[in-house]
């Protein structure tokens, strides 16, 4: 993508992008560096982190992936039942995940957070977002829509905004268009999904850093005009992660890992997209040093254990501010 694409970007986001900056949040995990679960107490910690030294006069928000983190079933974390007391007492707020890819993993997490989420969270919980690139991972959008919209009913009253989080081409190729649209049978059968988390890497697509942002933003826009082509101005749009991994992570064809090209495509891509007004998620907050590897589209295996803006022990790797508004 050349430069001039950027405009139409910010016209496809919002008539208003260019006058207002997007807020920035980091998604963060569930577990600290000797892979235990994190405490309230270690999620207040994280807050004082990222509201300190996480960019842009201070960071207020975060996301997450599951109610119950189980990437160590021996282990399992309540993700919901910690997180939440720690954002309300540091003000900060929560797009909380929920797991859909099955009917049974999803009823399991809407059963654990129907304990969990009461009214004293709901300036707390910004949103829920039903699966996390389920349709990535082939899950059909009319077996993932009526999870969302159960979502939507039970949570309602309390949780403003009920979505879903996916990959930026799954927007872009209509595979998502049933969500969008609430159409699985030829019509509108349900109100349309209006709360949406794009996700986009130039990393994952195997760029070298020098079109990374291109790639990035390309991928976008992609994605955004089509949803709005579909749903119009009325739908609430975010890139739920993007990013790069420092030094350690694995390079993924012309994409090198390393901490000097974070910290440019933080300030290339991360900041162009701030700066035309859309939200941006960055992947992730920590380093998390127990994850399991990450396998990319083509089956082969990647280090995620170095995608931190900051390092596992809460110090920044690089100053996190953007050239032309800090």
């Amino acid at each position: 993508m050349h430069l001039s694409s950027i405009l139409p970007l910010a016209v496809a986001v919002s008539p208003l992008a260019v006058l207002a900056r997007g807020n920035l949040g980091y998604a963060i995990g569930a577990r600290k560096p000797d892979s235990n679960c994190k405490s309230t107490t270690d999620y207040e910690a994280d807050f004082d982190a990222l509201n300190s030294k996480g960019g842009l006069g201070g960071v207020k928000r975060v996301r997450t992936y599951a109610v119950v983190d189980n990437a160590f079933p021996e282990n399992l974390c309540q993700v919901a039942s910690a997180i939440l007391p720690a954002a309300k007492a540091k003000g900060f707020q929560v797009i909380l995940g929920l797991s859909a890819d099955t009917k049974a993993a999803y009823d399991s997490e809407k059963a654990t957070l129907a304990t969990v989420l009461t009214s004293e969270y709901s300036s707390t919980v910004y949103a829920l977002t039903v699966g996390s690139e389920s349709l990535y991972r082939e899950v059909d959008a009319c077996e993932l829509l009526p999870r969302i919209v159960d979502a939507r009913s039970t949570f309602g009253n309390i949780v403003k905004r009920v979505g879903t989080v996916d990959s930026w081409n799954k927007f872009a190729d209509g595979t998502a268009d049933p969500i969008i649209t609430g159409n699985c049978d030829g019509k509108a059968s349900v109100p349309g999904i209006t709360f949406l988390l794009v996700n986009a890497f130039g990393y994952w697509q195997g760029q070298d850093i020098n079109n990374a942002t291109a790639t990035y933003l390309d991928d976008l826009q992609q994605a955004i005009g089509h949803i709005q082509d579909l749903a119009g101005l009325d739908i609430e749009i975010m890139n739920g992660e993007t990013g790069w991994p420092g030094d350690g992570g694995s390079d993924h064809y012309s994409a090198v890992a390393s901490t000097k090209n974070e910290e440019r495509f933080f300030t290339t891509g991360v900041c162009t997209m701030l700066a035309l007004g859309v939200d941006v998620f960055y992947f992730e907050a920590f380093d998390e040093s127990q994850k399991p590897l990450s396998k990319a589209d083509t089956g082969e295996l990647r280090d995620e254990t170095h995608w931190g803006a900051f390092y596992d022990n809460r110090t920044p790797k690089f100053s996190l501010t953007c050239p032309t508004f800090g």
